[in-house]
């Protein structure tokens, strides 16, 4: 390898081959192993915290119990109302967290990545959330009743319904959940490339090019510290946006009639 010569990243980079149970239907990659074990500190955390609350909450159980308050406060009941978002806040919160924690993986040392940067996680919850608000609807309204709140618009003219109703039915049967699982997943992908580059600048400045060259590195290097802590904004706005917008689907569900 010639000093300075760039190599790109191969294809295991972003799809690595399983380290576990090779040939089988249960084979795991290390993203898998990494959303496994993140997945499993957050319930650990949250055990903990809960396992003997207090009326006066100290500790562990203080920061649970404020995590869990921003969400049922910020997000359930501030867009459900208090008697929905009660309803839902289970579902609500586990999308919150999962998101969340999976997320924190892109900025924590040798893992380096976040599992939602593949499409596979970011899928399954899009899948959960479009699953329960149009349950949600359909359980209210029956399902003719539903699909038709939701796409037909009241009090257009009739000619309009023919380039409105397959606006409003993409919308919202195909663009919600796919922008969802979208959304997620290019946000922690691009925040892992760039990380990825200005690390490996600063690598590349220090010890590979030498000379004058190094002080790019301390830029490259300031500038990776930066991003990091934006990359920590981004982690905790995707958990937000992505909760967030669940919940609006779900309010949209419950209200199709008033569409």
């Amino acid at each position: 390898m010639a000093a300075g010569e760039f190599h790109p990243p191969s294809l295991n980079d972003f799809f690595p081959p399983a380290v576990l149970f090779e040939g089988t239907p249960f084979e795991l990659d290390r993203l898998m192993l990494v959303r496994i074990l993140l997945s499993a500190l957050m319930m650990i955390f949250f055990v903990i915290a809960m396992r003997s609350p207090k009326i006066i909450p100290r500790g562990v159980q203080n920061i649970g119990e404020i995590a869990l308050d921003f969400v049922r406060i910020n997000i359930a009941e501030e867009i459900l109302g208090k008697e929905q978002g009660k309803r839902f806040l289970p579902v609500i919160t586990t999308i919150f967290f999962l998101v969340l924690a999976s997320n924190l993986g892109s900025i924590i040392p040798f893992i380096n990545i976040s599992p939602n940067a593949r499409i596979g996680m970011p899928l399954v919850l899009a899948a959960l959330a479009y699953i329960v608000f149009n349950y949600v609807g359909i359980k209210k309204y029956g399902f003719f009743k539903y699909v038709k709140s939701s796409i037909v618009v009241p009090g257009v003219p009739l000619p309009l319904h023919f380039l409105l109703v397959p606006i409003e039915f993409i919308s919202t049967f195909v663009l919600r959940p796919f922008t969802l699982m979208v959304r997620l997943m290019a946000n922690m992908l691009a925040g892992h490339i760039l990380l990825v580059l200005f690390f490996s600048a600063t690598q590349f400045f220090f010890f590979t090019s030498g000379g004058f060259q190094a002080v790019f590195g301390v830029a490259s290097l300031a500038a990776g510290i930066a991003f990091t802590f934006f990359e920590l904004l981004v982690i905790f706005l995707q958990a937000y946006v992505f909760a967030l917008l669940t919940s609006v689907y779900i309010d949209l569900a419950l209200h199709a009639d008033s569409h």
